[in-house]
């Protein structure tokens, strides 16, 4: 999988630029003595100068309680606190112009600077704010870790009210007791999965560090799952996962994962897996931290053994949904990481997986069927892996042709002949047991079933496998021809495949009623179709020509067919 850079947004690099907690908490003080000071020496306005002294000593003294809270309070949320105090800062700058207007005597100096009601008003409605933003700022850290939601709205949440309730929620979640905490990541996993938005205002505002904080609490598993959940709802696609890998997630989750109950890591082998499927260094980074080899030895091993010393009320079903997310976190990491199937393969993964697929139904056995066919994905292209990781004799190859022949589901047969067709180039030509399964399934009534048996006999037949002739003169003898010729009137993929399958197979046929038979279908193939594709165009004109040198072979000397050929 192509690797990229990860640009951060402006929201992320405004972040990171910003100034430390202290400067934020001590310029409005600063401001607010100033201004007290050019009220005391105010001239002109002096009630109106009076009423704003009054009204910013009252927001001065709330700025001091903010600010003795944020000194005995280690693990302050600072994101409303910044986001309010730069607001007031920009209130009281304008109430500073304006109450140093009013220090002149001279009547020059006042027209200049001429200053009016409306002026004061305007200053008067900007105080008032500040006043509320302060007092609902002060609610949510004077709760005494009781957890309870302010429901007011502060004047700066007025045209986005959701803000301050996620701003109260995350505020609990740093400051209250764990079981308010746990309330709480629950009601924002609730509320992330209502629409993309609401995730990105808990990223933002900066809700993933105190959930991989809460998911450290080992010693409470309800506080863990919540926070699991709570992640994985926000972790649905590359920006979100990625910030999570950035806060250092990864060893978090990992070392929660690893050290928790089974209920536990049920929920984060889920966050694992969306993690691992929509950003690729939380994949990379999910492998540095071996977590491979933990799934794989927890799929392979006793797991009632372990529930019993873990969990001795863990229901028979509560197994199956654990095993079924450890393999599907095991799948993303494995799917487009030429690395991670390395590894897989390097644990014995492929024997695990084949055992698993062997006893397991449903969405277990699916699951470890899909990484064994990303697996496959990447040994198709890459000789070295494929000669190491599939004998000939592979166990996984018989759990295949089983899934193919006896399968009902598509969800399973697509997969398993997907699989086959990327191990073409493993199989030798006495193996023509592999052939049959594939034919076979060409004449299901499911069209995808038959496209994808087309695919993986073009991998067989391909000139790019070595063993091309043999397995085509396999095609020939478990009488694939037939299917073939119907699967020409299916849909335009379907099309595609069956003739590019036809023509391969053409350039091997030496029997005269095959040949004939190849010859009379391409040359009655849809001439428009072909052109479509110019790939396909060649290649049909190339068998086509093919047949008609090897069918006129019969009727001339031999000399005349070699000059014909040539």
């Amino acid at each position: 999988m192509d690797r990229f850079l990860f640009q951060p947004n402006a929201v992320e690099y405004q972040h990171q630029q910003q100034p430390l907690i202290e400067e934020i908490l001590s310029f409005p003080i600063v401001l607010s003595d100033r201004i007290l000071r050019a009220v005391n020496e105010s001239k002109s306005h002096r009630i109106e100068c009076n009423v704003v002294g009054e009204k910013v000593d009252r927001l001065s003294e709330m700025l001091r309680s903010t600010v003795r809270f944020a000194k005995s309070t280690p693990s302050l949320y600072e994101t409303p606190v910044r986001r309010i105090f730069a607001v007031i800062a920009g209130n009281l700058n304008q109430t500073l112009a304006l109450v140093r207007k009013c220090r002149h005597r001279s009547i020059f100096r006042r027209f200049i600077g001429i200053v009016s009601v409306a002026d004061f008003r305007k200053v008067f409605n900007l105080l008032d704010s500040s006043i509320g933003d302060m007092k609902w700022l002060l609610g949510i850290f004077d709760r005494g870790g009781e957890g309870i939601i302010v429901l007011s709205l502060p004047p700066i949440a007025i045209d986005y009210p959701i803000l301050a309730w996620v701003w109260s929620n995350l505020a609990s979640l740093h400051q209250c007791t764990l079981n308010i905490k746990t309330e709480v990541a629950r009601e924002l996993s609730s509320f992330a999965l209502d629409n993309d938005p609401n995730k990105d205002i808990i990223i933002e505002e900066g809700g993933i560090s105190p959930l991989l904080k809460l998911l450290k609490q080992d010693s409470s598993p309800d506080a863990q799952i919540a926070s699991a959940m709570a992640l994985f709802n926000l972790a649905n696609n590359q920006y979100r996962a990625r910030l999570i890998f950035n806060e250092h997630g990864v060893p978090i989750i990992s070392h929660a994962f690893r050290n928790s109950q089974i209920i536990v890591q049920t929920e984060i082998a889920k966050l694992i897996a969306t993690m691992a499927e929509h950003d690729t260094f939380s994949q990379e980074g999910f492998a540095r931290e071996n977590l491979i080899g933990t799934l794989l030895t927890l799929l392979s091993s006793d797991i009632n053994n372990q529930t019993t010393k873990r969990s001795k009320t863990m229901p028979p079903h509560s197994l199956l949904n654990f095993k079924t997310n450890c393999s599907g976190a095991l799948w993303m990491l494995a799917r487009g990481s030429i690395t991670n199937c390395i590894k897989i393969t390097e644990a014995k993964g492929l024997l695990h997986l084949s055992n698993l697929i062997e006893t397991e139904k449903g969405e277990l056995q699916i699951n470890c069927l899909m990484t064994v066919m990303e697996i496959t994905s990447v040994a198709e292209y890459n000789p070295d892996f494929r000669r190491t990781a599939f004998k000939t004799n592979s166990p996984i190859t018989n759990q295949l042709l089983k899934l193919i022949n006896q399968s009902h589901n598509p969800l399973i047969k697509i997969p398993a002949i997907r699989t086959i067709g990327q191990l073409s180039r493993t199989f030798p030509a006495r193996q023509t047991h592999i052939i049959g399964p594939l034919i076979k399934q060409l004449g299901h009534r499911n069209q995808d079933i038959g496209m994808e048996s087309l695919i993986a006999l073009g991998k067989f037949t391909s000139p790019e496998n070595f063993l091309s002739a043999e397995h085509s003169k396999t095609v020939f003898e478990f009488e694939g021809i037939q299917p073939l010729l119907r699967l020409l009137r299916g849909n335009e993929r379907t099309q595609y495949h069956a003739l590019v399958l036809m023509c391969y197979i053409s350039m091997h046929a030496t029997e005269p009623f095959e040949q004939t038979r190849l010859l009379t279908a391409l040359q009655g193939a849809n001439k428009s179709f072909a052109c479509k594709y110019s790939g396909l165009q060649k290649l049909v004109t190339q068998a086509t020509n093919h047949l008609i040198v090897a069918h006129s072979g019969r009727f001339f000397p031999q000399s005349q067919s070699e000059s014909y050929s040539r």
